[in-house]
């Protein structure tokens, strides 16, 4: 038995995922009835769209605090180790990742829980490895919010465990700065040799450094859009020598047939009915966390811009706009993006019967025919 080939190494030059959606609102802090109910029945059902339209991933957000407001946006979520390994199980092709704040679990119980989901998923299950910034929900695990590039230190000791359970065969002791062991060993090993996809979003200087040394998988983000070219080249210059690193960024796509619907859609969503308080609320707690991803004078002054999608790249416009800029995206060098709507399943036909077929006519992505 060997490690399969999953979509995820597919020829698509942009692939697509869904992000967010196990959480109540998924990206978008809006009161509209239209928002996301992230019920597992509809979490089930977006997976199997996604599918069935030829989508790479699912991607969840690793959330234990809302934002708040009146509407508590994300306050409501599934955890996202079993999120994945429940929609593993409910599918066959697509790759479902969690995501998991590394100070919150011990490294050999995850390695365990994280190849149990291989498993289910045949080969298909990857991890995303976040360092943390939300001082609350720290708060919550009974955990220090250690200083900024102290938490890269751990994350760094954390996967080294991780990986060494996956790989070695024999009882080993581990002896760091933050973890001590004896005696390790877990079986089985992850499906079919090989190990889970990694994925790492920071973007901080600590950050890049970490992901170049364990991901295959790193998200940027993104602030303009001429930059992203020398910003993707830097980040693959920091991977190790022949090392093929995947650059992603995750976004939200607010898009109709004409720019003037998107606008129109866009006021009710975000101006007419967004959750302003909660959009405040993000903006205080980022910055109270000392995360680095962000500029505090950006994320003081778009509140609109977290409303509509927590911080994430707007990809709004038309159909043809959409796609221009997932054009000029992957142009400069990005592989893909992680993307979350107002409502995934209710807008998920403009995403397979609009936004794709134009993908495949600028030869962005191979034309999928479903099993």
């Amino acid at each position: 038995m060997t490690r399969p080939v999953t979509r995820m190494a597919s020829k698509n030059k942009f692939k697509l995922g869904l992000f967010g959606l196990n959480c109540s609102g998924g990206l978008t802090m809006t009161k509209a009835p239209e928002r996301w109910d992230q019920s597992w029945d509809n979490n089930v059902k977006a997976a199997q769209l996604a599918e069935a339209a030829g989508l790479e991933f699912m991607l969840p957000i690793g959330r234990w605090h809302g934002y708040r407001g009146e509407t508590d946006t994300e306050g409501t979520t599934w955890e996202t180790l079993t999120w994945a390994t429940g929609l593993l199980a409910a599918t066959k092709e697509i790759s479902a990742f969690c995501t998991l704040h590394v100070a919150f679990v011990n490294p050999v119980f995850a390695a365990k829980q994280m190849v149990t989901a291989d498993h289910v998923g045949k080969g298909r299950f990857g991890i995303n490895i976040v360092s943390g910034w939300n001082q609350g929900e720290f708060g919550m695990f009974g955990v220090n919010l250690r200083e900024h590039d102290a938490r890269y230190d751990f994350s760094e000791e954390w996967t080294q465990v991780l990986k060494r359970i996956w790989e070695e065969d024999e009882p080993f002791d581990f002896e760091g700065k933050y973890f001590q062991l004896k005696g390790v060993l877990s079986k089985p090993k992850p499906y079919g040799g090989g190990r889970p996809m990694v994925m790492s979003a920071g973007t901080s200087d600590a950050g890049k450094l970490f992901a170049a040394r364990h991901a295959d998988c790193m998200f940027m983000t993104i602030f303009d859009i001429a930059k992203v070219s020398n910003d993707a080249a830097a980040l693959r210059a920091l991977a190790p020598p022949g090392q093929k690193t995947g650059i992603f960024a995750s976004g939200h796509l607010f898009t109709r047939k004409t720019e003037k619907e998107t606008k129109e859609w866009y006021d009710y969503i975000v101006h007419e009915n967004g959750d302003w308080v909660a959009g405040e609320h993000i903006a205080r707690i980022r910055l109270a966390g000392g995360g680095q991803s962000i500029p505090e004078g950006v994320l003081r002054e778009k509140t609109a811009h977290l409303i509509a999608g927590i911080g994430t790249t707007p990809m709004v416009g038309s159909y043809d706009q959409v796609v221009e800029k997932m054009r000029q995206l992957s142009d400069a060098g990005l592989d893909g993006m992680a993307l979350g709507m107002v409502n995934y399943i209710d807008e998920f036909h403009i995403l397979r019967d609009e936004i794709l077929p134009r993908l495949e006519r600028i030869g962005l992505r191979e034309k999928f025919c479903a099993a």
